[in-house]
């Protein structure tokens, strides 16, 4: 039996290669296909190896018959229906750390920029103008950085916050307390974390208890003058509330790299503040990290198809006999 793996979106050619040498498996790589193109061509594959812009619902997953695996280069696996996936006996994975440093570089660089106001101050030099006066920032030194999930990522920024002499402290239900105590971070009560932390990072996944989770409430209980930075899921911030939030000076700016929908409205309640620093999803946007991911994708579905193997699964009821 010939196995057939399709991949409607850019992934690297590295990952193209590795399925295409292995014996018993064919490839279709044509690119980013529109939606009706990859309703079209799903119904033969038995692998998908896809990314953040492929979206395999209830409806694509449902056109695909023969499909045993779905391959995700990157973390997130919030645009794959994992109850249809799983209804259908579909195996559906993920590479966690793959882009774990560039992740993890771009939150702390936006937690920089955003400190010393370099996106504007660039923006006001290139407009002619020499506004020293206007753009007085602050240190990260002796500051406390609020991490909320000390997953891979968490704890990648966590060194490079103690690099840089901030305390740190982070909250994370699921997380073995000895891995905490490995690079010398307490784990603390929610709660805790949101009163003491003068910058507050997000790395969480988007779930029942976490969606929306920074609101009104919960920045009513967080020091004045708050800087918040989300590179991990848009859904995790009521937009409106952060931005009355900013209006009101309660939070002092906030550095945003994921939003509910993407691309933003234009009326996005958020897009425009002064306070806000913006980039559009670029924290996995590496070379060396969009490498990585797809040749992880691709050896994954290599290994599952040819050997039966899975790993790094997100649907684990598929494998219960």
């Amino acid at each position: 039996m010939t196995y057939h793996v399709l991949v409607p979106d850019n992934v690297h050619q590295k990952a193209i290669d590795i399925v295409e040498a292995s014996e018993g498996i064919s490839v279709s790589a044509p690119g980013k296909l529109d939606r009706q193109t990859l309703l079209d061509a799903v119904p033969t594959a038995h692998a998908l190896i896809i990314r953040s812009g492929v979206t395999a619902d209830a409806e694509l997953i449902g056109r695909a018959p023969a499909l045993r695996a779905i391959a995700r280069a990157g973390v997130g696996v919030d645009n794959v229906d994992l109850a249809a996936a799983t209804a259908q006996g579909i195996v559906v994975m993920n590479t966690p750390g793959g882009n774990t440093i560039s992740t993890a570089e771009h939150a702390f660089g936006l937690m920089i920029a955003l400190s010393r106001h370099i996106a504007p101050g660039h923006q006001s030099l290139a407009e002619g103008r020499w506004d020293r006066k206007a753009f007085s920032g602050v240190e990260l030194k002796g500051k406390t950085l609020g991490i909320i999930g000390l997953g891979r990522i968490g704890q990648a920024i966590a060194t490079r916050a103690q690099a840089f002499e901030m305390t740190v402290i982070a909250h994370d239900p699921y997380l073995p307390p000895a891995v905490a105590e490995s690079i010398q971070v307490p784990l603390l009560g929610l709660d805790e974390v949101y009163a003491r932390a003068d910058y507050l990072t997000l790395h969480a996944l988007v779930t029942d208890e976490t969606r929306g989770m920074i609101d009104t409430q919960t920045i009513a209980t967080m020091k004045d003058g708050v800087r918040i930075i989300n590179a991990a899921r848009g859904a995790l911030i009521n937009s409106a509330d952060l931005a009355a939030a900013l209006s009101s000076g309660k939070v002092a700016g906030a550095a945003l790299d994921v939003y509910e929908t993407e691309p933003p409205p234009a009326d996005h309640p958020l897009i425009g503040l002064p306070s806000v620093l913006h980039t559009p999803h670029l924290a996995a946007s590496t070379a060396d990290a969009q490498v990585t991911v797809a040749v992880e994708a691709a050896q994954l579905v290599v290994d599952f198809l040819l050997e039966g193997k899975a790993a790094n699964v997100c649907n684990p009821d598929t494998l219960e006999s």
